[in-house]
This record gives C-alpha cells, structure tokens and sequence, in this order.
C-alpha cells in the first residue's frame, strides 16, 4: 500500500432540518455575504429567507450577491469580491447548487487578495501565481445533489472559452449544511444531471492513479447509492428517503474528490462547456460517459469489476447504460445544445490546454487522438 495523505477539514451538518442549526452554531465571521444565482429560485422558495432570518437569530450581519450565473465567470467573481470588500464581509456563505458555492470559493479568494482571479489559476491563459493572503472562510449551504463542492476545495469559473478548476486547502468550507429537505423541488431533469455528476464524480476518483484506500470507500458507497435511489428521486422528487441517499451520496463524492480526483472525463466536459456555456455540467458528462468508460474499462478489468459490484450489476457499462434509461438521460445529444462536430476537434484541444493536468490522474493513459475519438464516438 502507498502511503497517503487524508484531509477533509469541513464540518459538516447532514440530515434533514440541519439547515436550523444556521441559527445557532459558531459561523467564522460577523458578516456573511450570501452568494447565490441570478435566478428566482432562492427567493421563491423562501429558502433565502430562511437563512437570513437564522444569521440574524445568530447576531451575524449579511449582505448578498445575487448574479451568479449557471456557469460562474471570472467577472462575477471579481465583482462578487469587491462587493464584499464593500460591505465590509469577514466570510462568504454559499447558498444554492455548485454554482453558487464553486463561486463563493473564488469570491473568498478574491476578497481578500490583488490582481485578478487568473492570476492564481493554472492552465489555460492562467498565471499560477501563489495566493499570497488566506481567502475569507466558506461556508457552504447546498440544495442541489451534484457537485460535492460543500466537502472539497474545488472550484470552477469559466474565462472566455476556458472553464477550469481550481482550488486548495484554504478554500475548503469550513461549514458545509447538507439538508434534503431543501431538495425536495429540484426538477427531475436537474436531479438526474447533478446526480450522475456525482456518480461520475466518484467513479472517476476511483479509476485515478492518485485513489487511496479511503476515497475508494467513499466512491463506492456513493456509486451504491446513486445506483440505489437516484431513479427514485428523479421520479418522485418529495421522496425524502431517496433524496437522503443521493444527498449523501453526492457529499461523499466531494470527499472522494478531496481524497483522490477527477480525471480526463471531466476535462472533456468542461471543455464542452467552455465552448457552450448553455450546456449542463452533468448533461456534457452524461454524452461522453459511454464513450469514455468503454475505453477504461477495456483496460482495466479489476477496477471495473469493484465499480460493478458498487452499482449492484455484473458489468459496468451495463450499470451506467441502464442508470441512463431509468433517470431518462439516454437520448441526450450534443447537436441538440448547438454542438456540432466540425467542433470536436477544438474542444478536445482545449480540454488539454485547459485541464490537461487531469490527463495525467488517468490510471489508463490516453492521447490527445483517443480523447477525440471518445469525443467523435460520443457525437449524435
């Protein structure tokens, strides 16, 4: 066995009705800024409201910042970050799905230091400089099943054609409040894209060549998990039992990805992304998973046959193909989100120029023609 290293330093509030303990518990600051999207739903759902009245419970100030798009962009988190110096906030509080709390992490940084958030990013046109301050602490509040981003320090903003991740052990959450309850209203399709993000999320930590032993327990459970009720929850979304399971399941993909990391599965996905911002995360990854798994699994028999054992089938591929119908997904095309294939060959330019050090986490090494095959295969 390899030596490893195993540090996840957010605590975390799981269950239902854990969203209360807002009100009552340490927060790392005396005033909040609450980032969340452009969009209704915070406010219409009353979950907003909510928070603000728990903070105000818990004699913490807030301010918030409600311009976050889908796909966060280097300039909603450089204005994001002046807005916060402004307002005097001491710690940023993500409220919402992976958008907002990924934004919130590069608010935090930029909040508290100079230059431009490219500044400190690697790849891409990225300048890698060290950050020289500590970022505001974070505190994450999801009520999406997704991106895991509420247990690791990673984030992704998009500059331009380049959406690329960043993170470290200063940008995880200090707080991190995971409540289904607030889970319930997520749409079905939405839930099947953040959902098998997650799923790809684990199954990826697991195939890289930096996996330990205790990210590939977290990555088996959350593949258990997913598999078992993921189906349910996009059926019927005020299954609180099933949203439970996916909820779990998608926190603990973000441990995975704290432990070990995605690979070049998600470097092809966020180029995609790059280039089609109108694109769903989960949707690019969904298009190109068969694809993509086909090639692993050709390659690494053993590992596919613990991710087998994890989705409770004899075979893989057959697992992910059968997840795929039961949530729905199986008929996603890339033309129909404007993709066309004379652009394959840019976008799997850009995953290596952009992303290309999740190349190099891959147990099973591929070059720049086999990506694009998996890109070609996977276009209808």
């Amino acid at each position: 066995m390899k030596p490893f290293v195993n540090f996840i330093p957010t605590k975390l509030y799981f269950g239902a009705g854990q969203l209360g303990m807002l009100g009552t518990i340490p927060l790392p600051g005396k005033k909040a800024l609450i980032v969340i999207t452009s969009g209704k739903s915070m406010r219409s759902s009353g979950t907003l409201d909510r928070v603000e009245k728990l903070l105000a419970h818990n004699n913490v100030g807030y301010a918030v910042y409600d311009k976050v798009q889908a796909n966060p962009t280097r300039e909603q988190v450089m204005e994001g970050a002046a807005f916060a110096r402004r307002e005097e906030c001491d710690f940023v509080l993500g409220l919402g799905g992976g958008s907002p709390i990924d934004a919130s992490k590069a608010i935090a940084v930029m909040a508290a230091n100079p230059g431009d958030y490219w500044d400190y990013v690697s790849g891409g046109t990225g300048r890698a400089q060290p950050i020289p301050n500590p970022p505001l602490p974070i505190v994450a509040v999801t009520t999406t099943a997704g991106t895991g981003t509420e247990a690791d320090p990673w984030t992704v903003v998009t500059n331009g054609n380049e959406k690329i991740g960043f993170g470290c052990e200063a940008t995880f959450p200090k707080i991190a409040i995971v409540d289904p309850e607030l889970m319930l209203t997520v749409p079905p399709q939405l839930t099947a894209f953040q959902g098998f993000d997650a799923f790809f999320h684990a199954a990826e930590c697991y195939l890289a060549n930096c996996a330990t032993p205790v990210s590939e327990l977290y990555s088996l459970k959350s593949i258990e998990l997913i598999c078992k009720s993921l189906p349910t929850a996009v059926r019927d979304g005020e299954n609180l039992a099933a949203r439970t399971d996916v909820a779990l399941a998608n926190t603990l993909s973000g441990m995975a990805e704290s432990t070990s990391c995605c690979t070049s599965e998600h470097s092809l996905a966020h180029a995609i992304g790059g280039f089609h911002p109108n694109v769903p995360h989960g949707a690019a990854l969904i298009m190109i998973s068969k694809a993509w798994f086909k090639f692993y699994a050709l390659r690494a028999p053993k590992q596919f046959a613990a991710l087998a054992k994890a989705a409770g089938q004899s075979d893989f591929l057959g697992a992910l193909d059968k997840l795929q119908r039961d949530c729905g997904v199986d008929r996603l095309k890339m033309s129909d989100y404007g993709i066309g294939r004379e652009e394959l060959p840019a976008i799997n330019e850009n995953a290596w120029e952009t992303m290309g050090g999740l190349f190099d986490l891959d147990r099973i090494k591929m070059n720049q023609a086999e990506s694009l095959a998996i890109l070609e295969e996977s276009y209808r």
